[in-house]
């Protein structure tokens, strides 16, 4: 049985050892691309390593799977895995914006058992537990319970005209707290229409889950993890009295985009 306690502090300490680096508590954190559009800050990396050493210790029998380390193959040969994104929302991190957090899960063939975010640029901590619900500040969570689609909250920026008839609420640039945001009924919807890593959604799906929420890929279908490609077009996380209208909204364009891809 794994030490909740332990792992708490793990994430914790993760979350405090990227809030130093952060240029909003005065970090100056240096910061390149992996590729055109796809910023890394050494925050990322610092806090990788760290979550790797020590939850490899806290689970030795564990695999790995991180946005910011080499995949290997052996993981799917491991029954539990941990899923880890060490700074989700790195834009925002390194702008100085609030909308960041560091995700954990962990994996048990193919499901999230456990599911953390740490985001203490705006003093919250998040916590799923498989089956037993979901907590923000110890707090429990209960998600929107909206049954009309048409003015549906959604964390944007801006809509496209067919999307107009949804209502825009604030957006961390983390697609886990957006995820988060309907655990804790404060946006209604948060779709994407692009292929995405398994360590974006694994913790924040399960809170929202936990929280009451339907969730699933852009195509209404169940989300697996620890694949041997870990990618899913789409994420749906939404009130459960909406959902089935969300994916019939989003149909055409998702498989067009799915297609193209």
């Amino acid at each position: 049985m794994i030490d909740r306690s332990r792992l708490a502090d793990i994430v914790r300490e993760a979350g405090r050892m990227a809030h130093d680096l952060w240029p909003g508590a005065g970090g100056a954190p240096q910061a390149w691309e992996k590729e055109p559009g796809s910023p890394v800050c050494e925050a990322d990396i610092e806090v990788d390593r760290f979550l790797k050493r020590e939850l490899g210790a806290l689970l030795p029998s564990a695999g790995w799977l991180s946005e910011e380390t080499a995949d290997h193959a052996d993981r799917l040969d491991k029954g539990l895995i941990w899923l880890v994104d060490p700074v989700d929302g790195t834009r925002d991190f390194l702008r100085g914006r609030t909308g960041w957090a560091v995700s954990v899960a962990l994996i048990s063939e193919g499901r999230p058992l456990i599911g953390m975010l740490d985001a203490p640029a705006r003093e919250e901590k998040w916590l799923a537990i498989a089956g037993q619900g979901a907590w923000r500040n110890d707090e429990p969570l209960k998600a929107s319970r909206r049954s009309e689609f048409t003015g549906a909250r959604v964390p944007a920026d801006s809509l496209m005209k067919v999307d107009q008839i949804l209502q825009t609420v604030d957006k961390p640039n983390s697609i886990a707290l957006r995820v988060a945001m309907v655990a804790a009924d404060e946006a209604d919807l948060v779709a994407t229409l692009r292929w995405g890593f398994e360590w974006d959604i694994g913790a924040a799906a399960l809170i929202a889950r936990e929280a009451g929420a339907a969730v699933t890929d852009a195509f209404g279908k169940q989300l697996a993890y620890n694949k041997r490609d870990p990618r899913a077009f789409g994420l749906l996380a939404s009130a459960p009295g909406i959902h089935r209208d969300a994916v019939a909204h989003l149909a055409e364009r998702a498989e067009i985009i799915a297609r193209d891809k």
